[in-house]
């Protein structure tokens, strides 16, 4: 059995690390000390990842952020939208054709509309944090206290 200690993990720093979307960055988590660091993706620097992913048990890999992520959160946001001219935009710009921009750009004309995809956006965000922290046996000090085998 594992031997189960505390240690304080900055949801911050933990969020930030799982939105990076930088190709050139890994992230990992130091699962004794909750330590969020990066080791840049260069050639120099494949020893060090390789060190790290030998001692899988300490330090995790944060998944990134990556094209298929974030393509992900906005077609199920834009599921969701009633408004048939927006919806026509934003089809378009996912579909990548000129001369519409990016959906925040989009948006922006949309004020209901943006505040209700940065929200979207949050939440699927600290979903994904969460389901990757329970994949991994980390647990939140609220969950670890909520449970009745703990008590």
């Amino acid at each position: 059995m594992a031997k189960i200690h505390s240690v304080e993990i900055s949801w911050e720093d933990l969020l930030g690390a799982f939105t990076s979307g930088q190709p050139d960055k890994a992230y990992f988590l130091d699962r004794f000390t909750g330590e969020i660091f990066f080791v840049p993706s260069t050639s120099d620097s494949n020893d060090v990842r390789q060190q790290l992913k030998n001692n899988g048990e300490r330090f995790l890999e944060i998944p990134p952020f990556d094209y298929h992520s974030e393509r992900h959160i906005m077609m199920e946001f834009i599921a969701q939208i009633s408004d048939p001219e927006l919806l026509d935009l934003l089809h378009i710009s996912l579909a990548g054709r000129n001369p519409y921009g990016k959906i925040e750009d989009i948006l922006s004309f949309y004020p209901h509309e943006e505040d209700r995809f940065a929200l979207w956006k949050d939440k699927f965000l600290s979903n994904r944090v969460k389901i990757w922290m329970e994949e991994n046996n980390l647990f939140t000090a609220d969950v670890f206290l909520q449970d009745p085998k703990h008590v």
